[in-house]
């Protein structure tokens, strides 16, 4: 799906993309898909299909939830997360028209989408931690916030990245975590079937 291609088949308000901080990396935090969906099932979603195995899911919750319940959905994501599995995660979500217009909105040239990244954040930083964020030495990589959204481009790849995501993120002073575009567009293809 292109970065400009639109949601039909599901409706936008109903349907949120739920990315889960470090799971299935490293071999710490394992978190198996099946156990997962069943997971936000449990915690009340209507449907949940996942995209790998690195905590990337499609849910959909009832139509009538608010932006609070959104929230207090996510909170307890990581409260069953905890319960079940024994370790604290960071749950965060956004509606699929957030991810589709972050998307869009990349600021960088994208020689390879999996040197690009979307961080999503758990709240946007305040003007005072971006200063400080600012300062980190970056070398050739890039990043920059739009909104809520960190954006990154890594020259080669994250492997080999002068930019560190951890130290980036302590300066802002939020939690967050980051999909490659070439995840991000195959999490919204998900999101249409």
């Amino acid at each position: 799906m292109s970065s400009s291609g639109s949601v039909k088949e599901h409706d936008a308000s109903t349907t949120r993309v739920l990315l889960v901080r470090a799971v299935n990396v490293g071999g710490t935090a394992r978190l198996p898909m099946a156990d997962f969906r069943q997971l936000l099932t449990d915690v009340g979603a209507e449907s949940a299909r996942t995209y790998i195995a690195s905590g990337n899911a499609v849910v959909s919750l009832p139509s009538a939830w608010t932006a609070v319940e959104w929230t207090q959905f996510d909170r307890a994501v990581e409260t069953e997360l905890e319960s079940r599995f024994g370790f604290h995660r960071d749950v965060i979500s956004r509606s699929i028209d957030d991810v589709q217009a972050s998307l869009a909105a990349h600021p960088f040239d994208i020689q390879n989408p999996q040197w690009s990244y979307i961080a999503f954040l758990a709240s946007e930083p305040k003007p005072e931690r971006l200063a400080r964020a600012a300062e980190l030495s970056t070398g050739t990589d890039e990043w920059r916030l739009l909104g809520s959204d960190l954006h990154l481009r890594y020259a080669n790849g994250m492997g080999n990245a002068s930019l560190k995501l951890d130290a980036l993120l302590k300066r802002l002073d939020t939690a967050g975590t980051a999909r490659n575009l070439r995840s991000v567009n195959a999490i919204l293809a998900l999101a249409t079937q």
